[in-house]
């Protein structure tokens, strides 16, 4: 007899699975198809120096040294997914774009020792393949195999360095993050002050053209300048996105579902609906939940089902008629609060939950719009 299969994992567009590393799938942008031919075109003259008389190999060569250029970008990534699931946290996917890599875990860190290692690693890993790589160079012959050496070596040192910039979205402002958790205790203060440490590595960025002018002597071209901005305006973009990121977190501590429950009235599931209605406005009750002969909640109603019944048509409708059934995701402890509150009615959407005690007893009703209200009312 055979099991069924697991649905296969939804991914994000344009991405194109490669394979799997650690149960994390591996998937690849078509922007790195771009990146890696610009590369092969990049290198194809290098090759041909070093090797003379490739001919059109020479960018077959160029197209090898990209992909070993992103494998290591691979384990980069790798390091990071196999920490985070050290610490038990599901990471869904690697992404592999013109840019590098991006990891996806799918929780928050609850500690800040949790983010240091989970985001050091990384360019930890890439530092130790640019030695090895460099190390390499002083055993391999003359010709391809030491140009790739070399190669690996600068990239991955220098993907090393850049990544422990204390800015986000880089890994080192990850590591800044975690310092400025532990010292002060506040998770969001530290991810506002590596937020705008990424603003300024993107500032940095943006005027290096002219400081490698300035420093070095060396005058900067077209593709300078292109380079920078496409950078600085990825950093930027990060930081900036951190920065939201930390305001709207900042706000959800105020979310607690016990303050923003309305007061509840339980009728039977076949009580007529405008008797229903009847005696929630006389008990001044916010929300209506039907309940079994034995006191069992089984629906919420549905304020807008409620608001869409003509009311010549509730003396002949039962009130279940307009209720959802409450399964387990649609009843919630009433002590939930700020990210896990978020948490849990991301997974099961509705517009009204059931909100229950410890020993099962219903409390309230929360609705997603008086969530929303109060969010909105929270200053920033």
């Amino acid at each position: 007899m055979s099991g069924q299969q697991a649905a296969p994992r939804p991914r994000p567009p344009g991405t194109v699975k490669v394979g799997t590393i650690a149960g994390s799938d591996v998937l690849v942008t078509s922007s790195w198809f771009v990146v890696a031919v610009l590369i092969a075109v990049v290198i194809a003259p290098r090759a041909e120096a070093v090797h003379p008389g490739l001919g059109p190999w020479k960018y077959v060569a160029g197209l090898a040294f990209a992909i070993l250029l992103y494998l290591s970008v691979l384990l980069h990534e790798a390091s990071h997914a196999l920490m985070a699931r050290h610490f038990g946290f599901p990471v869904s996917h690697i992404t592999l774009h013109f840019l590098g890599g991006l990891t996806s875990i799918e929780a928050e860190v609850k500690k800040p020792r949790q983010e240091f290692w989970i985001a050091v690693v990384g360019p930890l890993t890439s530092v130790a393949v640019g030695l090895v790589s460099l190390g390499l160079c002083f055993v391999v012959p003359d010709g391809l195999l030491l140009m790739a050496a070399q190669g690996l070596a600068v990239t991955n040192l220098l993907v090393g360095a850049i990544n422990l910039f204390p800015g986000l979205p880089l890994d080192g402002g990850l590591v800044l993050k975690s310092a400025i958790w532990k010292l002060t205790g506040n998770q969001y203060r530290g991810t506002l002050v590596a937020a705008w440490g990424g603003r300024f590595c993107a500032f940095l960025v943006l005027f290096w053209p002219f400081l490698q002018q300035a420093l070095f002597g060396v005058q900067p071209d077209v593709f300078d300048f292109l380079f920078a901005f496409v950078v600085g305006f990825f950093l930027w973009n990060g930081a900036t996105a951190g920065l939201q990121a930390a305001r709207i977190r900042s706000r959800l501590p105020s979310l607690v579902a016990r303050d923003l429950a309305r007061r509840t009235l339980a009728v039977p599931e076949d009580l007529p609906l405008a008797e229903a209605v009847r005696r929630a406005r006389e008990a001044q009750a916010g929300a209506i939940v039907t309940v079994t002969g034995s006191g069992r909640p089984v629906g919420v109603v549905n304020e807008a089902a409620l608001m869409a019944t003509p009311e010549e048509r509730r003396p002949w409708l039962a009130t279940s008629t307009v209720a959802r059934g409450v399964d387990s995701g649609l009843s919630l402890p009433v002590g939930i609060a700020g990210e896990d509150l978020v948490r849990a009615i991301t997974r099961a959407p509705a517009t009204e939950y059931l909100l229950v005690e410890d020993d099962g007893t219903v409390y309230g009703v929360l609705t997603t719009a008086d969530v929303d209200r109060a969010f909105r009312s929270v200053p920033q």
